[in-house]
Protein backbone atom coordinates (compact mmCIF):
# COMPACT_ATOMS: atom_id res chain seq x y z
CA UNK A 1 0.00 0.00 0.00
CA UNK A 2 1.19 3.50 -0.83
CA UNK A 3 1.87 6.29 1.59
CA UNK A 4 -1.34 7.77 0.16
CA UNK A 5 -3.38 4.96 -0.03
CA UNK A 6 -2.71 4.39 3.79
CA UNK A 7 -5.70 5.71 5.92
CA UNK A 8 -5.35 8.20 9.00
CA UNK A 9 -6.29 6.86 12.55
CA UNK A 10 -9.23 8.84 14.58
CA UNK A 11 -7.86 10.37 17.35
CA UNK A 12 -8.92 12.93 19.85
CA UNK A 13 -6.43 15.56 21.38
CA UNK A 14 -6.84 17.61 24.33
CA UNK A 15 -5.47 20.92 25.66
CA UNK A 16 -5.67 20.79 29.66
CA UNK A 17 -5.25 24.69 31.06
CA UNK A 18 -4.26 25.44 34.74
CA UNK A 19 -5.75 28.13 36.74
CA UNK A 20 -3.32 30.01 35.36
CA UNK A 21 -4.08 29.52 31.53
CA UNK A 22 -0.77 27.25 31.44
CA UNK A 23 -1.10 24.49 29.21
CA UNK A 24 -0.31 20.73 30.33
CA UNK A 25 2.40 18.81 28.38
CA UNK A 26 4.56 16.04 28.73
CA UNK A 27 7.65 14.30 26.98
CA UNK A 28 7.10 11.16 25.07
CA UNK A 29 8.69 7.96 26.34
CA UNK A 30 9.52 7.00 23.10
CA UNK A 31 11.23 9.89 21.81
CA UNK A 32 14.43 8.09 21.84
CA UNK A 33 12.82 5.34 19.12
CA UNK A 34 11.38 7.78 16.58
CA UNK A 35 14.55 10.21 16.73
CA UNK A 36 12.64 13.23 17.63
CA UNK A 37 14.04 13.70 21.25
CA UNK A 38 13.50 16.52 23.57
CA UNK A 39 9.61 17.08 22.06
CA UNK A 40 6.87 18.13 24.13
CA UNK A 41 3.10 17.49 23.33
CA UNK A 42 -0.36 18.09 24.64
CA UNK A 43 -2.47 14.09 25.61
CA UNK A 44 -3.39 12.54 22.65
CA UNK A 45 -4.93 9.14 21.80
CA UNK A 46 -6.68 6.85 19.32
CA UNK A 47 -10.60 6.52 19.49
CA UNK A 48 -11.90 3.00 19.88
CA UNK A 49 -14.55 2.04 17.48
CA UNK A 50 -18.05 3.29 17.85
CA UNK A 51 -16.07 5.35 20.95
CA UNK A 52 -17.65 8.80 21.95
CA UNK A 53 -15.12 11.34 21.11
CA UNK A 54 -15.86 12.89 24.17
CA UNK A 55 -15.48 10.33 26.09
CA UNK A 56 -12.38 9.15 24.09
CA UNK A 57 -10.79 12.62 25.04
CA UNK A 58 -11.56 11.87 28.91
CA UNK A 59 -10.39 8.25 28.94
CA UNK A 60 -7.31 9.34 26.87
CA UNK A 61 -6.25 12.09 29.59
CA UNK A 62 -7.17 9.88 32.62
CA UNK A 63 -4.99 7.03 31.06
CA UNK A 64 -1.73 9.09 30.27
CA UNK A 65 -2.03 11.75 33.25
CA UNK A 66 -4.70 10.36 35.46
CA UNK A 67 -6.09 13.45 35.52
CA UNK A 68 -9.91 12.94 35.93
CA UNK A 69 -10.99 16.44 37.71
CA UNK A 70 -11.61 18.81 34.41
CA UNK A 71 -14.45 20.65 33.29
CA UNK A 72 -14.97 21.10 29.51
CA UNK A 73 -14.37 24.58 28.16
CA UNK A 74 -14.80 24.01 23.98
CA UNK A 75 -14.76 21.43 21.71
CA UNK A 76 -12.66 22.36 18.01
CA UNK A 77 -15.49 22.12 15.36
CA UNK A 78 -12.83 20.72 12.73
CA UNK A 79 -10.95 17.82 12.99
CA UNK A 80 -7.16 18.84 12.35
CA UNK A 81 -5.43 16.18 10.02
CA UNK A 82 -1.22 15.42 9.57
CA UNK A 83 1.29 13.25 7.99
CA UNK A 84 3.91 11.83 9.66
CA UNK A 85 7.25 12.18 8.14
CA UNK A 86 8.45 9.53 5.32
CA UNK A 87 10.74 8.16 7.54
CA UNK A 88 8.00 7.28 10.22
CA UNK A 89 5.63 5.75 7.63
CA UNK A 90 5.00 2.32 8.54
CA UNK A 91 7.01 2.61 11.71
CA UNK A 92 4.84 4.44 13.85
CA UNK A 93 1.34 4.48 14.72
CA UNK A 94 1.39 0.37 14.29
CA UNK A 95 2.50 0.79 11.05
CA UNK A 96 -0.98 1.33 9.30
CA UNK A 97 -1.61 4.49 9.13
CA UNK A 98 0.10 7.78 7.16
CA UNK A 99 -1.08 10.04 9.84
CA UNK A 100 -3.73 11.40 12.20
CA UNK A 101 -7.32 12.84 11.97
CA UNK A 102 -7.80 14.36 15.51
CA UNK A 103 -10.65 15.69 17.43
CA UNK A 104 -9.18 18.06 19.81
CA UNK A 105 -10.86 19.34 23.41
CA UNK A 106 -9.84 22.00 25.66
CA UNK A 107 -10.53 21.32 29.08
CA UNK A 108 -9.87 23.24 33.06
CA UNK A 109 -8.13 20.95 35.37
CA UNK A 110 -10.10 21.86 38.44
CA UNK A 111 -8.36 19.15 40.71
CA UNK A 112 -4.97 19.18 42.68
CA UNK A 113 -1.68 18.17 40.83
CA UNK A 114 -1.12 14.94 43.01
CA UNK A 115 -4.09 13.56 40.93
CA UNK A 116 -1.13 13.74 38.16
CA UNK A 117 0.08 10.44 37.60
CA UNK A 118 2.41 9.34 34.35
CA UNK A 119 4.48 6.34 35.75
CA UNK A 120 1.32 3.97 36.40
CA UNK A 121 -0.85 4.80 33.61
CA UNK A 122 -4.84 3.85 34.34
CA UNK A 123 -6.75 0.84 32.51
CA UNK A 124 -2.81 -0.78 32.02
CA UNK A 125 -1.73 1.74 29.29
CA UNK A 126 1.61 1.98 28.37
CA UNK A 127 3.42 5.25 29.97
CA UNK A 128 3.70 7.67 27.05
CA UNK A 129 5.37 10.75 29.13
CA UNK A 130 8.62 10.55 31.19
CA UNK A 131 8.05 14.02 32.51
CA UNK A 132 5.41 16.98 32.38
CA UNK A 133 5.26 20.32 33.05
CA UNK A 134 2.89 23.82 32.69
CA UNK A 135 3.62 25.74 29.64
CA UNK A 136 3.03 28.71 28.23
CA UNK A 137 1.38 28.62 24.61
CA UNK A 138 5.26 29.93 23.03
CA UNK A 139 6.61 27.18 25.39
CA UNK A 140 4.40 24.61 23.60
CA UNK A 141 4.78 25.77 20.55
CA UNK A 142 8.60 25.75 20.98
CA UNK A 143 8.72 22.59 21.78
CA UNK A 144 6.31 20.40 19.89
CA UNK A 145 8.15 18.10 16.92
CA UNK A 146 8.34 19.55 13.62
CA UNK A 147 5.67 17.27 11.49
CA UNK A 148 2.98 18.50 14.43
CA UNK A 149 3.98 22.16 14.05
CA UNK A 150 1.11 22.82 11.05
CA UNK A 151 -1.89 20.97 13.75
CA UNK A 152 -0.50 23.37 16.89
CA UNK A 153 -0.57 26.38 14.88
CA UNK A 154 -4.10 25.90 13.57
CA UNK A 155 -5.57 24.26 17.38
CA UNK A 156 -4.43 27.31 18.67
CA UNK A 157 -6.15 29.66 15.91
CA UNK A 158 -8.92 27.82 17.03
CA UNK A 159 -9.30 28.55 20.32
CA UNK A 160 -7.59 31.73 20.19
CA UNK A 161 -10.91 33.15 22.65
CA UNK A 162 -10.15 31.28 25.32
CA UNK A 163 -7.55 32.57 28.04
CA UNK A 164 -3.95 30.67 27.64
CA UNK A 165 -1.01 32.42 28.86
CA UNK A 166 1.03 33.22 25.65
Amino acid sequence: MTHTAMPYRPNVGIIVLNAEGKIWIGQRCDAQSTGYVDFWQMPQGGIDAGEDVLLAAKRELQEETGITSVELLYEVPQWITYDLPPELVGKALKGKYRGQTQKWFVFRFTGDESEINIETPMNGAHQEFSRWQWATRAQVMAGVVPFKVGVYEQLFAAVQDIEIIE
